[in-house]
């Protein structure tokens, strides 16, 4: 399962993260033109990133070495199912699509990876379905917004098979606890007697390549809108969460606590990463939109984060 990028090490260390990402001044300079998130004409066909509109600033491109276009790490989105009421009767909880924060959060991170790591990276990203054949081929795949999303019963078994034969899941930005209760009942159709179990900030993966201090809270990274408003100098302003119901017709709720949540096969390997209110993608997506944005959440967490994910998953 695991391909020869696995005995690549990541070369790089905090200092060489801020000089790089500072020299990226026309992403961080140009405000963005807002929240375009939606479909794209062929999003239910599309194999690459590639194939979608950017819809923050202009995403970075790059080459691979000629003959080597296919030794690199690619970044491999799950397209999926979505709830809706017509197909499963009342759905009062919200929740995102599986093309939320793309193509721009798939190419700036893999652009970091190539740029800031040893890796070598797929320059055009994949969009991907679990019963697609080429699965395998990817040993991560990543997961955004399931709160609503549902799996079809070819999708279960394939995504099963995929995971315990050494693939990782990194799951990102679902807020509340019907999107959790969601997620994690999709999760036990695939593996009904695994459970999950938060991390801690003294799990390894916390500190693979970056060290992440913690604590937890403040690795919460709010979605671009409301971390534009963020000020270190103001405890007024300070906000990184954000609201949601936790019952039909309540009031919306804080969703303060962020969670690390992990399930692990029968020999103890994790293969499965849940970052659960919280929005990485938004810090991949939006980082040429705030300078201070971009300082405290995109620098500060999503990218050191995913780097020590993807390193782990890789090399564990």
């Amino acid at each position: 399962m695991k391909s020869t990028l696995k005995i690549l090490v990541l070369i790089v260390c905090a200092a060489s993260l801020t000089a790089a990402l500072t020299a990226a001044e026309h992403w961080r300079n140009s405000l963005g033109a807002g929240d375009r998130e939606g479909w794209f004409e062929g999003a239910d066909t599309a194999k690459t990133a590639r194939e979608a509109p950017f819809r923050s600033v202009p995403v970075p491109t790059w080459t691979n070495t000629l003959g080597f276009e296919k030794d690199v790490f690619t970044f491999a989105r799950v397209r999926y199912s979505r709830l809706t009421p017509s197909r499963f009767g009342p759905v009062w909880w919200g929740g995102g699509f599986w093309y939320s924060d793309s193509p721009d959060s798939d190419l700036n991170l893999s652009f970091r990876l190539q740029q800031l790591t040893a890796l070598k990276v797929d320059p055009d990203g994949r969009f991907i379905d679990l019963s697609d054949k080429d699965l395998t081929k990817y040993p991560w795949i990543y997961i955004v917004e399931p709160g609503l999303m549902h799996l079809e019963e070819d999708e279960v078994v394939a995504l099963r098979s995929y995971l315990l034969s050494g693939g990782f899941l990194m799951v990102d930005d679902f807020w509340g606890e019907p999107q959790w209760a969601n997620f994690e009942q999709e999760m036990k159709r695939v593996f009904p007697d695994k459970s999950f179990n938060d991390l801690e900030m003294d799990n390894p993966i916390f500190r693979a390549v970056f060290p992440m201090k913690g604590p937890k809270e403040k690795l919460q990274i709010p979605n671009v809108i409301i971390g534009r408003q963020y000020r270190e100098d103001d405890p007024n302003r300070q906000q990184t969460w954000e609201y949601h119901p936790k019952a039909p017709g309540g009031d919306r709720e804080p969703c303060k606590d962020i969670h690390f949540r992990a399930l692990f096969d029968n020999k103890d390997r994790l293969m499965v990463f849940a970052c659960y209110n919280t929005d990485n993608g938004d810090g991949w997506e939006r980082e040429g939109e705030d300078e201070i944005f971009f300082r405290r959440f995109s620098e500060g967490i999503a990218y050191p984060l995913a780097i020590n994910v993807i390193f782990y998953a890789m090399t564990h």
